[in-house]
């Protein structure tokens, strides 16, 4: 696809708001954690008591879509029941088990566990940008883990750098998107902060694909590679978008398309064929440099 249609089919895409669930729902509940153990992104971080940019637009978004949100980054939030949460959604970074510049509680070890045992056993979850930068792996940067850290490998796959922000295309992987919330066509452009990852795992339903032949910096001399995607961990839908770093994406009306059907999914409000197609969609996603 050239480069001109994939911007002309973004423009179109001012049309799609948040939209109001029709019909009967039930309600459900989302934990949407934002502890930064290292460097809190502007998006996160909160005024006071004022809510801060994500958390404002993740409240308004369960209002519209029939889900209550609760916003902390405590992380002692994990030693307690998690069973009445039906997903849990992460705008993270760093090793959440260690200190935080704002003095936030650390998640134990246990709690680690017990949260990846309660997606492992059917709870959603949502990983937001930097919920990738989280609990790394052992081992040389540039280079693929055989032993992922069990946070990556519910995840999906593991941040590794990035560049300055910059416009980036991203190409469609799969129909997803099309068949929950009617976004049509084949790319679309947007600025924002894009990662490049690692690890990936073989079970992956690509959704969006970085296109890397036009990005600035040496972090992106590689093939294109996953950016969006779905996977089963257990019981668990999992959801993952690297989009988020910027504050005007949190209202960008595609942006918020796709978080929603990220929510819908993993809430069970809908199905969708989640057959892994990484291999098919990109084939060199593990190759980390050119």
């Amino acid at each position: 696809m050239r480069r001109r249609e994939i911007l002309k089919l973004a423009a179109g895409l001012s049309f799609l708001p948040w939209r109001r669930v029709a019909g009967a729902v039930n309600r459900r509940k989302v934990l949407y954690f934002t502890r930064s153990a290292r460097g809190e992104r502007a998006v996160v971080k909160r005024r006071g008591t004022e809510p801060s940019v994500s958390e404002k637009c993740m409240i308004e978004m369960g209002r519209l879509r029939v889900f209550d949100v609760e916003c902390t980054n405590d992380g002692r939030v994990f030693e307690g029941d998690l069973s009445g949460y039906d997903a849990i959604a992460f705008y993270t970074s760093g090793d959440l088990t260690r200190p935080a510049p704002d003095g936030s509680a650390p998640v134990s070890p246990a709690g680690k566990q017990r949260l990846l045992e309660a997606i492992a056993k059917g709870k959603g979850f949502i990983g937001f940008h930097s919920a990738a930068d989280t609990f790394h792996s052992p081992g040389r940067r540039y280079q693929n883990q055989t032993d992922v850290d069990p946070y990556i490998a519910m995840l999906g796959g593991e941040c590794l750098a990035h560049g300055a922000e910059q416009e980036a295309s991203l190409l469609a992987g799969s129909p997803f998107l099309g068949k929950s919330i009617g976004v049509p066509g084949q790319g679309l452009s947007f600025t924002d902060e894009w990662c490049t990852f690692k690890n990936f795992a073989h079970d992956l339903h690509v959704v969006l694909v970085q296109e890397t032949r036009y990005l600035k910096g040496r972090a992106y001399r590689r093939p294109d590679y996953p950016c969006t995607w779905l996977r089963k961990h257990g019981q668990g839908r999992v959801f993952y978008t690297s989009m988020g770093h910027r504050a005007d994406m949190w209202t960008n009306p595609f942006f918020q398309a796709i978080a929603q059907a990220g929510f819908e999914w993993v809430l069970g409000r809908f199905d969708a064929d989640v057959a892994a197609n990484i291999d098919e969609v990109t084939p060199k996603a593990n190759q980390l440099r050119s």
